[in-house]
């Protein structure tokens, strides 16, 4: 090693051809962690099989027995939460992301409703499986890992890439829930709520509509022909002149209840059809509507109730809302589809959360599997396009009277 003299004649250290680069390891953090994963895979592998193993032994063992189930749901709950950790290890060693299944759903109240849907759940019983057959891939990467630790270190990284890409699909197979399955299943429970808020809601308007329209009018008709009774004798005409004002009471409670029994299911719908209930409801609309609707037969009768009610719903807004000259509704079938258009000449400017009842039908529409879609730019047009399933009405239903 050379050494530079300074112009005081003290050397001044190793010349910068003689210093050595730092000292670093050889393999990156996330080699280190895949090694360590697939060192892991043996104590892991080993804690599963026992584990399932000894669950499936007992509780198949002891199922003639009023305990064998029990301890085979509550085995299957412990294969879950192995589960749980094995993709938490992926997360965290391998840089696996994956979602967490749902949680059990809780369809009955009581041990047998926890028993049933313990026994059935199939996320536990793909991290059962998962366990099952990772024993001996757990032994033979934990042995190749250690080996090649100390005599194959330079092709290391590679191997240990390799290795753990198995794993990631082995993890991703049997432990990662089923996105289209896990996804329809929130659908499923979002759309029961709504389906059950929609049907409560209801029976609150109806309830409020019978207690301050029709109702609150009987009541007063009651009082009016009360009085008049008491006055037949001392002032006939006086007596008469309050029949009078009863019976036009009367008409307007008729009419009431007409109008609450059109909002509930009209009759007009039961017995002739989408087409002519759409023409009903469009000659009500304060702007003229054109309505066309080609169906060579009728759908079920709750589509066709959710398609009425969705027409009628649009109509009011055309009416209220748009400052139409004119209006069209035109209804069809395409495939296995019902398709709803509704359009207006009117400022548009309409949207879902523009507090005109529009988001609501898309709620209503999404919880039977429909779509609801609105093109209003502000200067209009609007339109609205509704699309539901189709279902085959079935044979004399919703005919009887």
């Amino acid at each position: 090693m050379t050494e530079r003299i300074t112009p005081t004649g003290a050397p001044d250290g190793p010349s910068d051809d003689d210093r050595l680069p730092p000292a670093r390891f050889a393999l990156d953090g996330q080699t280190w962690k895949e090694i360590s994963h697939l060192l892991l895979n043996l104590p892991a592998s080993i804690i599963g099989f026992v584990y399932v193993v000894t669950m499936l032994s007992t509780g198949a063992g002891l199922a003639v027995t009023v305990v064998g189930l029990p301890l085979l749901a509550g085995g299957l709950r412990g294969s879950r939460q192995l589960g749980k950790a094995e993709r938490a290890r992926a997360r965290r060693l391998l840089g696996l992301r994956i979602e967490e299944p749902s949680p059990l759903p809780v369809r009955r109240a009581g041990f047998f409703g926890w028993l049933w849907s313990s026994l059935k759940d199939p996320v536990a019983w793909r991290a059962a499986l998962y366990d099952l057959i990772r024993l001996p891939w757990g032994i033979a990467t934990f042995t190749v890992t250690l080996v090649a630790l100390f005599v194959l270190w330079p092709v290391l990284p590679f191997l240990a890439r390799g290795l753990t890409n198995v794993d990631r699909a082995m993890v991703r197979g049997l432990l990662s829930p089923d996105d289209g399955l896990e996804r329809r299943i929130a659908e499923l429970e979002s759309d029961r709520g709504l389906v059950v808020d929609t049907a409560a809601a209801d029976l609150r308007r109806i309830e409020r509509d019978l207690h301050d329209g029709a109702q609150a009018r009987l009541v007063a008709l009651a009082m009016g022909l009360g009085l008049a009774k008491e006055k037949l004798l001392e002032d006939p005409d006086a007596a008469a002149l309050m029949v009078d004002e009863a019976h036009g009471e009367v008409k307007l409670a008729l009419q009431e209840l007409r109008d609450l029994a059109r909002g509930i299911h009209p009759a007009v719908l039961t017995d002739r059809g989408l087409d002519a209930a759409l023409s009903s409801v469009a000659s009500r609309c304060t702007v003229p509507v054109k309505v066309t609707a080609d169906l060579p037969t009728r759908p079920a009768a709750a589509i066709e109730g959710i398609a009425y009610f969705t027409v009628s719903e649009l109509l009011q807004n055309v009416s209220k809302h748009s400052g139409a000259r004119s209006a069209s509704v035109d209804v069809w079938r395409s495939d296995d589809r019902l398709l709803i258009q509704v359009r207006d000449d009117g400022h548009g400017g309409a949207g879902l959360d523009g507090g005109t009842g529009m988001a609501g039908l898309a709620d209503r529409l999404g919880a039977v599997d429909g779509l609801f879609v609105v093109d209003s730019p502000v200067g209009g047009p609007t339109v609205v396009t509704a699309e539901l399933p189709w279902r085959e009405r079935q044979e004399g239903h919703g005919l009887a009277r």
